[in-house]
C-alpha cells in the first residue's frame, strides 16, 4: 500500500527525482505505481476477509478502490487522448499541406475561384458539392479542384473540431488526476486510522 507513494513522491520532488532516475527510470517507477495499486486493494479486499462490520473498514475498502478507479480511469484515458490528439494532428498537418496545395493550382483559374466564394460559409459549404456536380467539360478539372478544395476545407474543419474537443477532455482529465491524488491521501489517512487502533486494541491483549 504504501509502494505507490514512492513515484508520486519522486515525479514532484526534482532533487530526488535527478538522483533517482539514474538508477531507475521514471516510466518502471509509474508500472511498479501501477501494480502495486493494483495489488494492494485486492490484498486489502483479502485482509477484510468479507466482513464490513465497522464504519471505518467500509469507509477504508470503499475509498481503497474508489482510488484504483480513478486512477485506471487517468491512466488510459489521459494516454489514450494524448494519443488521438498527436494523429488528429499529423492528419490536420496533411489535409493543410493538401489544401495548399490546392489553392495553388486553381490560383491560375480566377473564374473557378470566383465560383467558391459564395461557399464560404458553413451551411453554404455544406451544398457545395450538389452546385459543384456537375462540370461542364470544358471545365471539368477546375470544378474537380474546387470540389476537393472544399472537401479539404470540411476535412479540416472537422479535424480542428475534434481535436479542440479532445483538448477540452484531456484539461478535464487533468483535474481527474488531482482528485486522485486528495483521495488517495485521504485513503492513506484512513489507513493509518485503522492500523493505530488495531495495534492500540490488539496489543492490550499482551496484558
Amino acid at each position: 500500500m504504501l509502494v505507490p507513494l514512492a513515484y508520486l513522491i519522486i515525479k514532484r520532488n526534482k532533487k530526488l527525482k535527478q538522483a533517482v532516475t539514474k538508477h531507475v527510470s521514471m516510466r518502471t517507477l509509474l508500472a511498479w505505481h501501477i501494480y502495486a495499486g493494483v495489488l494492494g486493494p485486492i490484498l486489502v479486499i483479502v485482509h477484510s476477509g468479507h466482513k464490513y462490520d465497522s464504519p471505518l473498514g467500509i469507509a477504508l475498502t470503499a475509498m481503497t478502490l474508489l482510488v484504483v478507479v480513478s486512477g485506471f480511469i487517468g491512466r488510459y484515458l489521459m494516454s489514450g487522448f494524448a494519443k488521438e490528439i498527436k494523429a488528429k494532428k499529423a492528419m490536420l498537418s496533411d489535409l493543410e499541406t493538401a489544401y495548399d496545395q490546392s489553392v495553388v493550382e486553381l490560383s491560375s483559374d480566377p473564374v473557378t475561384t470566383r465560383s467558391l466564394r459564395p461557399f464560404a460559409g458553413f451551411f453554404t459549404r455544406l451544398s457545395a458539392s450538389f452546385f459543384l456536380s456537375e462540370p461542364q467539360q470544358e471545365s471539368r478539372r477546375a470544378t474537380r479542384d474546387a470540389l476537393t478544395l472544399v472537401r479539404l476545407a470540411e476535412s479540416i474543419a472537422d479535424v480542428e473540431y475534434a481535436i479542440a474537443t479532445h483538448e477540452d477532455f484531456k484539461k478535464w482529465f487533468g483535474k481527474w488526476l488531482k482528485f486522485h491524488i486528495v483521495i488517495s491521501f485521504a485513503l492513506y489517512g484512513l489507513m493509518f486510522v485503522h492500523v493505530y487502533y488495531a495495534v492500540y486494541f490488539g496489543l492490550r491483549w499482551f496484558e
